[in-house]
């Protein structure tokens, strides 16, 4: 199965939405009216595109209708473009140091951080990467088992200590096992904890700076995953965040599930934040590198 299939596999609920409102505004008229931009700007909204995009693309749909090339496909495409350009640099892929390279998994609960942190390392491990897993959630039950069974699976290994340990203790053993043992890529799983929380995320900044004591510039990536289906509340999540442990990216898990597969391109747009892999079903192979040319044009997907 190819990207663009994969990506529009997943975000058929948000697609089937957006291009049939299209589709049903050119087919009534050949003028845009008030109702017709309302009711575009409901159906861009209610994918949780965000308001500045929103206007954007109804920006290039009136520009489109006025200059007369008010066709499906032409609307389509202009749709397709303008988000192109929202999502600005989005690549995905990851950083690479000299010696092991240090990715940490951040985000609230439930997001899918320990399954994220096991499918990036089995990304790594087939592009001929060793890679190691540190499952520094000490607090979720069942999230130290959860990894070490991934590990197993995918035969990558594990450091763990046990429940209530302290996280940054298990990120310096980690760092120094990885150190010791020619890792190329550290994948740290960290506990879920809200942005609301201050006494949790000062701990987040504690174990970043442990562990870049032992890896000079780690963690080179800081990854705040995030739940699709969660849509524009995940954009708060993103700020703060981002204020206590810098971010370098973002991926987006379950949005083969959501309606609301526009929040992708509201919260690049609104943090600059490049988006780096997605999520798109529960099999190891299932996180993709983020393609936004391939993302727009499942997003507007003529059929």
């Amino acid at each position: 199965m190819g990207l663009f299939t994969k990506f529009y596999s997943g975000l058929k609920k948000t697609q089937s939405k957006l291009s049939s409102e299209i589709r049903r505004i050119v087919t009534r008229s050949p003028k845009l009216t008030g109702d017709d931009i309302e009711e575009l700007e409901a159906a861009l909204l209610a994918s949780d595109m965000g308001l500045a995009v929103t206007q954007r693309i109804i920006g290039v749909v009136r520009e489109t209708y006025e200059s007369g090339g008010a066709q499906e496909s032409s609307l389509l495409d202009v749709a397709r473009a303008e988000v192109v350009s929202c999502l600005g640099d989005s690549t995905g892929g990851l950083a690479k140091s000299d010696g092991p390279t240090v990715v940490s998994l951040v985000g609230v609960n439930g997001t899918g951080k320990t399954t994220t942190a096991a499918k990036l390392a089995h990304r790594v491990k087939t592009e001929g990467y060793r890679p190691m897993l540190a499952a520094c959630d000490t607090f979720r039950a069942a999230a130290i088992e959860q990894l070490n069974l991934w590990g197993a699976r995918l035969d990558i290994p594990v450091v763990s200590s046990n429940y209530g340990a302290d996280p940054a203790s298990i990120a310096h053993d980690a760092a120094n096992s990885a150190l010791g043992k020619d890792i190329d890529y550290l994948f740290i799983d960290t506990a879920g904890r809200l942005h609301t929380k201050h006494n949790l995320m000062r701990e987040l900044e504690k174990l970043h700076r442990v562990i870049g004591d032992k890896i000079g510039g780690a963690p080179h990536e800081t990854l705040l995953v995030i739940d699709a289906s969660t849509g524009m509340n995940a954009l708060n999540q993103a700020q703060e965040f981002n204020k206590s442990v810098p971010l370098t990216g973002l991926v987006i898990t379950k949005l083969d599930g959501t309606s609301k597969g526009g929040m992708a391109v509201a919260i690049q747009h609104e943090l600059d934040l490049p988006i780096k892999f997605i999520g798109l079903g529960e099999q190891p192979e299932d996180l993709h590198p983020f393609s936004r040319t391939e993302y727009a044009r499942a997003l507007f997907f003529e059929e």
